[in-house]
């Protein structure tokens, strides 16, 4: 199988605080680069981890508050700067290609490149991306102001031949299309041999599951249910639960529940209020509901 894994970009909340920088996240899956949020100083995370910014295609925003897209128009501009002519594609709020467009007119650019922008809502999930590699769908969160977060679902390979069993029941190749598609083979003498026997099971499509600021919220439990890794926000400890309703966030102890319920195989916690310098509370309290819980370490790389 090819390589999935997600570079953490930014951890920190609302404001940068402890050489923790606004949320950012790089998700490497078979050499294609999806970009998922781009807050403040996103670029210099990239050159500080050595990640090519030329080499994203696709970029994610999930709301509209700073701390998750103020990096963006830095950083197109920085890649129209570069030479950039490949198209970009950047999938966020409606009101973002406003943010753009006004960005660009008011400092008379014109990039060099063209945006595939496409809007996403907040009334039903839907499909917003998908190409030969994944297939990405949005989850509708509970924030102050409209948010989603996306899950990421690799494509399902085809079964792979057993090239022993094509010689010793000497099957023509123009049949193997079927036989990679789970179609059993029925030779010249109308005998069937089952596709079980002359293929080999692919590996399990992996899946990551991208939920931003939200309130606790257990609607969309069915869209994360197994994921590979789920990605939740843990701004607060769950004593500040008061303050997490009043700013539509979600405790150490809440994202660890809904780890939980959703019977994820690792959850990742990030969003981490300025209050915490140390981290370890947080962690420990997730892994009360959910002991394979990791932190989300700013340069680390989570291989799925």
């Amino acid at each position: 199988m090819g390589v999935f894994e997600i570079t953490v970009l930014g951890s920190s909340s609302a404001t940068p605080a402890y050489n923790r920088n606004p949320s950012a996240q790089m998700i490497n899956l078979n050499e294609h680069f999806y970009l998922v949020d781009c807050g403040e100083a996103t670029q210099n995370q990239l050159n500080k981890f050595k990640i090519k910014s030329a080499k994203i295609d696709t970029i994610f925003i999930s709301h509209l508050h700073g701390d998750h897209y103020l990096g963006l128009v830095g950083l197109l501009s920085t890649l129209h700067l570069n030479g950039r002519t490949k198209t970009m594609t950047i999938v966020g709020p409606p009101e973002l290609k406003d943010i753009i467009d006004l960005q660009l007119k008011v400092s008379e650019t014109q990039l060099r490149f063209p945006i595939d922008f496409r809007p996403t809502q907040v009334d039903y999930t839907e499909v917003i991306f998908q190409n030969n590699d994944v297939i990405v769908e949005t989850i509708i969160l509970n924030h102050r102001i409209p948010t989603t977060g996306f899950v990421f679902k690799e494509v399902a390979r085809k079964r792979k031949i057993n090239t022993e069993k094509l010689t010793e029941y000497d099957i023509p190749l123009e049949y193997i299309p079927l036989l990679k598609n789970g179609i059993d083979y029925c030779d010249k003498f109308g005998r069937t041999i089952a596709n079980a026997e002359l293929t080999f099971a692919p590996k399990a499509p992996r899946s990551y599951a991208y939920c931003s600021d939200t309130i606790y919220t257990e609607h969309f439990l069915d869209q994360i249910e197994g994921v590979d890794c789920l990605y939740h926000e843990a701004t607060f400890l769950h004593e500040l639960i008061d303050r997490a309703k009043e700013t539509f966030h979600t405790t150490a102890l809440q994202a660890g529940t809904i780890a939980n319920k959703a019977n994820v195989k690792q959850l990742m916690i990030g969003h981490f209020s300025a209050r915490y310098k140390e981290l370890d509370l947080l962690l420990a309290e997730a892994k009360t509901a959910f002991n394979n819980t990791v932190l989300a370490v700013e340069g680390e790389r989570y291989t799925l």
